[in-house]
Formats: structure tokens, C-alpha cells, sequence
């Protein structure tokens, strides 16, 4: 019976097939749902796809997805983000990925995040450490960084409007006068430079349970620490922060 990391992997690898086909083509459905956010029909392809592998493979387990109804209940649940990055994959953008995480009686514990575009490929699985492949094929073990002041730190802030809209954008100017450096990589690419120990801290707004799952696995086992901003992660977290461990209770401050 194929274990479930590799049951992750395998739906990454169709995952990749399916949205790589359609990126960038030139007949791509784009619709806009009732939130006011883009979504293809590779990202709903993408998803069906990977319903399809669980209920083969796992057919007690839930799936909560993006684009469909939640379906089954039960103690396994797959979360599911189809394409992360949906603005950037319609835009013709390389930085979009799929996100995929198994929840064990209320535990994440293995996930991956494949981004076929950028040639790049992460995934954890608790107690085994993180792991990413390389454009070039290699793996390699992922490790947080160790800086431990804020003075000296790189920070990915998303989107300024979105923080201007959760009423933080006054903090996010304060905190980018006592950090090196502030960029914004977006999505889940930032929370993967972070596991990699390229940035040291990551926050952003307005995100749902399948934009979050996923990256959780592969923080954690990197070293990191993921949390809402005012505490632990629920099902209902929208704001979140990730960080290398050693800043996030300044980090957390800087952001109240």
C-alpha cells in the first residue's frame, strides 16, 4: 500500500501535468468567483484530478479543496489548493504551485508544494525533516536561517493592499525601518524561501485554510515556527506569520 508521502507526491505529479498543459495557453478560461478572485479551469481541473487519486487511494478520507464542495468527514482530511497563484498563473508568471497537505486527527502531517514552472519541488513529513528538489534534480535537506535580530532580518510582506485592508499597514511601514531588507515574493514562495533560510520572516492577510495547510509541514520541520498573528493557527486563521524560530516573538510585537 503506498504510504501517504508518497501518495502526496503522486498527486503532485498530476497536478504538474495537468496545470504546465494549460499555462500560458492561449484559449485558458478565466472566470471571477464571488469574492472577487480569478479562477482558471486548470485550477478546477487540477482539483477533480486529485479527488479522483484520493478517492482511489484513500477512500475514507475527506478532501477540503478550493474550487468544490468539502466532501467525506472523518479523522484524515486532504487539504487542497490547486494553484496557488492563480493571478500569477493566468498572468503567465512562473510562481504558482500546488499545495497539498494531509490533516491526522487535527495534526498536518505531511505535505507538498510542487511549482512545476519554477522546476521546484518541497515537501515534509513530521518527524522526517523537509526536503526540496532542484531544478537540476537534486534533494536537498531544508534548514530555517539563524539570524536573530530583527536589525538584520529580510522580510516577504505579500500584498500592501491586503494589509492595508486588515488595518496593518501603519506596522508593516514601522517594521520595514528596523529590518535590512522587505520584499515581496508572494504566496507560497515565500513561505519555501523561509525553509530554505534565504528570508527570515513572512506574513500576509486574507488567506483560507488551503493557502495555509500545506506550508505548515515543511516551516515546522525546517526549523520554523507558522502561527497567527495573535497565536495559534485554527481553521479560521486569515493572517498569518512564519518565521526562523529566533524572531518570532519580535516579529509578532512589531505586528500587534
Amino acid at each position: 500500500m503506498i504510504n501517504d508521502l508518497d501518495l502526496a507526491l503522486k498527486m503532485a505529479d498530476h497536478a504538474d501535468e495537468i496545470a504546465l498543459k494549460r499555462f500560458r495557453a492561449v484559449d485558458l478560461l478565466v472566470e471571477t468567483k464571488p469574492d472577487r478572485s480569478p479562477v482558471t479551469d486548470a485550477d478546477k481541473a487540477v482539483e477533480a484530478s486529485l479527488r479522483q487519486v484520493v478517492a482511489e487511494y484513500r477512500p475514507e478520507d475527506s478532501f477540503i479543496g478550493e474550487e468544490f464542495e468539502n466532501t467525506g468527514s472523518g479523522s484524515r482530511n486532504w487539504i487542497v489548493d490547486p494553484i496557488d497563484g492563480t493571478a500569477n498563473y493566468l498572468r503567465g508568471v512562473p510562481i504558482w504551485a500546488t499545495l497539498i497537505a494531509l490533516r491526522v486527527d487535527g495534526v498536518i502531517t505531511t505535505s507538498v508544494v510542487s511549482a512545476p514552472a519554477l522546476g521546484r519541488r518541497w515537501w515534509a513529513h513530521r518527524g522526517n525533516g523537509a526536503f526540496t528538489r532542484e531544478i537540476d534534480g537534486s534533494v536537498h535537506t531544508l534548514q530555517v536561517s539563524r539570524i536573530s535580530k530583527l536589525e538584520d532580518s529580510s522580510i516577504s510582506y505579500n500584498n500592501m493592499q491586503l494589509w492595508d485592508q486588515a488595518g496593518k499597514l501603519t506596522q508593516l511601514i514601522e517594521l520595514s525601518r528596523k529590518v535590512w531588507r522587505t520584499r515581496a515574493y508572494g504566496d507560497f514562495y515565500s513561505y519555501m524561501l523561509l525553509s530554505e533560510g534565504s528570508i527570515d520572516l513572512v506574513a500576509e492577510h486574507d488567506l483560507k485554510i488551503y493557502d495555509i495547510a500545506a506550508l505548515v509541514p515543511i516551516v515546522e520541520e525546517a526549523g520554523g515556527r507558522i502561527s497567527d498573528l495573535s497565536g495559534p493557527l485554527t481553521d479560521q486563521s486569515s493572517s498569518v506569520m512564519a518565521s526562523n524560530s529566533l524572531l518570532h516573538a519580535d516579529f509578532q510585537q512589531a505586528l500587534k
